[in-house]
């Protein structure tokens, strides 16, 4: 089909049914006035039957060019998706097994030299190596975790409230205070991964904090058929750059996110049916997860624990 056909097809549902119910009204109009002035002479034509069958031809046609333009766009569509799904499967591959292992002896080498030098900045640039090193294989890790979960459908019912009280209690330590208000449980439509974004948002608010002591306020509530988990963090906040790329759920050369822990918590959320939400002021970073709860009760207020 040309460009003018495509362009024609390209328009959204309501354009085009707002285009077909003008052209199906002056259409009749016309063939009504067209097929009455036949008919002064010929008489064995019955005009509402030529105007019926006309329109009937005329939208078939139409009918026809539309099922064929959006057939031939599918057949393409589906073979860019499954040519761009082998090229991420072996990208993510290649990543996670190829570069870790790379990474591993690099690592494992740094630790070798930093056990023959005694040279203070030689030592502190060998920590830097560590650390980036470091950073590559928890990425790595994280696609894991998308890569095995994704291809999944998410069924089952999950405690939430035991879910954050046992992400809480594997990552007490030093510096960190954690407050978790809670009703006595929140049950959810989701299975065990639907710990990794939970995880991630608490590692997230631990890891980014910039103050002396890191307060957490983490709270499960549960109104009709949608349970929420709120963590609230006294941190710096998450860039307006990073909240723009997750809204816009793209990332450009301009604007990227810094770490695949966001886009995590944003992709399994929505794998369980929920969604997410950040908050920043200059007091902290506010993030909502919402699921889909599996009771109709109001749940009662929780009560805060540490």
């Amino acid at each position: 089909m040309n460009d003018t056909a495509s362009g024609l097809f390209d328009r959204s549902a309501a354009t085009v049914a707002g285009g077909y119910l003008l052209f199906a009204t002056g259409w009749l109009l016309a063939t009504d006035l067209l097929f009455s002035s036949v008919a002064v002479s010929v008489t064995t034509l019955d005009p509402q039957v030529l105007s019926a069958w006309s329109f009937i031809a005329v939208s078939t046609l139409g009918v026809y060019l539309v099922v064929l333009r959006y057939c031939r766009r599918t057949a393409a569509a589906q073979r860019e998706l499954e040519t761009s799904n082998q090229q991420l499967q072996v990208l993510s591959r290649v990543f996670r097994h190829n570069v870790r292992n790379d990474l591993n002896v690099v690592h494992g080498y740094t630790n070798l030299i930093e056990e023959r030098i005694d040279d203070e900045q030689a030592l502190r640039y060998l920590q830097t190596i560590r650390e980036k090193t470091d950073d590559v294989v928890e990425i790595s890790d994280k696609l894991r975790i998308v890569e095995e979960v994704s291809p999944r459908t998410t069924t089952g019912r999950v405690d939430l409230v035991d879910v954050v009280h046992d992400t809480v209690e594997d990552l007490a330590t030093d510096g960190v205070e954690v407050t978790v208000t809670t009703p006595s449980e929140a049950w959810i439509r989701a299975d065990g991964s639907v710990r990794y974004p939970v995880r991630e948002v608490f590692e997230n608010a631990i890891a980014h904090n910039d103050k002396p002591v890191c307060r957490l306020d983490a709270r499960i509530d549960v109104v009709g058929k949608t349970t929420c988990l709120e963590v609230r963090d006294n941190g710096p906040g998450i860039p307006e750059n990073e909240r723009a790329v997750l809204q816009a759920e793209e990332e450009t050369p301009l604007s990227h996110a810094s770490s695949i822990g966001l886009w995590l918590v944003k992709w399994m959320c929505e794998l369980h049916g929920g969604t997410v939400c950040f908050e920043a002021s200059d007091d902290g970073t506010t993030v909502r997860l919402r699921f889909n709860a599996l009771t109709d009760d109001v749940a009662a207020p929780g009560v805060p624990s540490s």
